[in-house]
């Protein structure tokens, strides 16, 4: 595991990344290891307990939440969004994607609770290169740190949709709009919910969408790469970057269906163990083994391939890679379909995430694995999440 190490202080070394800190469970074997800064400025190093913003590796937390809900009946997945968010009764969508914002039809049929899973409602994401997408930022949704879920979703339903629902396949908010639903069925606020469904259960006693007062300094400073000249810097504010959604600690009102809990590599850790079974380590159930494998196999119809996310400013030059080109989605997660289109790596059914800021997990059910590496770095190379995935396949 020394090689690992090597690997990314190469990459730290060379100015991409602070720190990086790694686990991988390989059946009741666990390796980890740690090295660079928590704080490049300050010196601080990575700790074995650093705290990290895990920005879209909440959406698979959500998405156990939601599909518990699933289980036990309480929401179907054919369920229109409107049964349980009524304010979504006057949709409207572009005519076609790079219509002004006012040049809209109406809609052919309406999203359901499937296609939230799935990334198929027609919603955008504020940082992708449309015309809703530049809407969502100019209202500044997801910019406070005060409002509610349900006034950001209020916010939301006012807008039209970028797509047809079930015609395209869009990274979106709308896991957002799902986490607003298991507020509303189960009338609690999104962190009472996660909190007694999925962390208390699971002894996930460092996960939350607020840190403690006093554990502020093991959270690792969150940089920016600027691709252009090759270093780190402080976050800047910049249209269109997922850097202008509100990542506050103390709020404590403060809960997203797409982002916004803190978690460190140990605690989510077990979050990732736990999707091998669908139970926690003292065999509590968390989800049983039918309803998990929804989340590890893929869902979409094959016109929605290949699936990408053309964030702003993006090149399609002669190096770009789209790293989904291999890869289906499941309810809530990526999955591998074809290792043959991912230069022959992993295996099959692989499934999981990643976070804006370059934190990454995957469950391998094959071999009974799980592997994460996690760092903070808005706009960071790919090469750190792909030197992991191949050190681990090769």
């Amino acid at each position: 595991m020394d090689q690992l190490n090597k690997i990314f202080t190469k990459h730290i070394d060379e100015g991409r990344f602070p720190g990086v800190q790694w686990q991988i469970n390989i059946k009741d074997e666990t390796y980890s290891g740690n090295v660079g800064y928590n704080n490049i400025e300050k010196k601080k190093p990575v700790l074995d307990n650093t705290i990290y913003r895990i920005w879209s590796m909440t959406k698979p937390v959500v998405a156990v939440a939601a599909l518990q809900l699933l289980e036990q009946n309480r929401i179907k997945l054919d369920d229109l969004v409107t049964k349980y968010l009524p304010e979504f009764s006057n949709l409207k969508v572009l005519k076609k994607e790079h219509s002004s914002i006012d040049d809209v039809e109406d809609l052919k049929t309406n999203p359901t609770i499937k296609d939230l899973f799935l990334h198929t409602a027609g919603f955008s994401y504020n940082f992708l290169a449309d015309p809703i997408g530049k809407q969502y930022d100019e209202i500044k949704l997801f910019h406070s740190d005060t409002t509610t879920l349900e006034e950001e979703i209020r916010k939301l339903a006012e807008l039209p949709l970028l797509n047809q629902p079930k015609t395209k396949w869009v990274y979106s908010v709308s896991m957002d709009v799902l986490g607003r639903i298991l507020e509303v069925v189960l009338n609690d606020t999104l962190q009472n919910i996660l909190q007694k469904n999925i962390f208390d259960p699971l002894k996930m006693n460092e996960t939350k969408f607020t840190i403690p007062l006093d554990s502020e300094n093991r959270l690792m400073q969150t940089y920016e790469f600027d691709q252009v000249n090759s270093k780190l810097h402080g976050q800047k504010s910049e249209p269109q970057k997922i850097g202008n959604y509100k990542y506050p600690l103390y709020e404590k009102n403060y809960a997203r269906g797409g982002h916004g809990l803190f978690s460190t590599i140990s605690d989510y850790s077990i979050f990732a163990k736990m999707l091998h079974t669908g139970k926690s380590l003292s065999d509590h159930t968390i989800l049983q083994e039918k309803t998990l494998n929804l989340m590890s196999k893929n869902a979409l119809d094959d016109y929605f391939f290949p699936i990408e996310i053309p964030s702003i400013g993006m090149v399609r030059d002669e190096k770009y890679v789209n790293d989904l080109q291999a890869y289906g989605w499941g309810l809530g997660c990526r999955t591998l379909m074809d290792p043959s289109k991912n230069n022959n790596l992993g295996s099959k059914g692989e499934f999981g995430w990643a976070g804006a800021a370059s934190t990454y997990f995957l469950v391998d059910n094959s071999k009974e694995m799980t592997a994460l590496v996690m760092t903070q770095v808005l706009n960071g190379s790919p090469e750190l999440k792909n030197d992991f995935y191949k050190f681990i396949y090769s």
